[in-house]
């Protein structure tokens, strides 16, 4: 990464099991970077967890919380995983995009149910009769919409998917 890149951050996002939080992390110590996980800063802004604010006040205030969660993250030279939710901020996602470049980790539904298991102690944010294949298809188009570099991480390893991240940052980037 070059200089004019250094000062800019990497914000991740996908779905649930994506590998946000996880790759999130190999990432930052590849490229040297500070690493941020908005789910706990949200749960530190909260004081519960997200689980509780969507059982305590439902979903679209765990999104309230998230928007104001972002839009307040002021940072340089850092990872952002951010949660799923993320991207139903129009306002949230344009602030990060002003001093980030966004990468969509792209998984299959199948790979998502296999690794978030019971969705339902997630704290995901989606409507109570929303299905995990509605919400999948809903957020798609989301994450289609702001990503700047789009890595598909079937078939790879956390690793794997964090240099697939690191080549295409150095390729793709102007």
């Amino acid at each position: 990464m070059d200089n004019q890149t250094n000062t800019r951050n990497l914000v991740l996002i996908g779905m649930p099991g994506s590998g946000k939080s996880t790759v999130g992390v190999l990432l930052a110590k590849r490229l040297g970077l500070g690493f941020i996980d908005t789910d706990l800063l949200i749960q530190e802004n909260a004081g519960r967890t997200l689980q509780e604010i969507v059982d305590q006040d439902g979903y679209k205030a765990l999104r309230r919380i998230e928007e104001q969660v972002l839009l307040k993250l002021n940072v340089q030279h850092k990872v952002i995983s951010t949660g799923g939710s993320a991207v139903y901020s129009a306002r949230a996602m344009e602030h990060l995009k002003a001093n980030g470049t966004v990468v969509f980790l792209d998984i299959p539904l199948d790979l998502v149910m296999e690794r978030i298991g019971d969705h339902s102690m997630r704290g995901i944010s989606r409507r109570p009769d929303q299905s995990l294949e509605a919400l999948f298809e809903e957020r798609f188009a989301l994450y289609f919409r702001y990503a700047d570099l789009i890595v598909k991480g079937a078939g790879l390893g956390q690793d794997e998917v964090c240099e697939a991240v690191a080549e295409r940052l150095c390729s793709d980037q102007p």
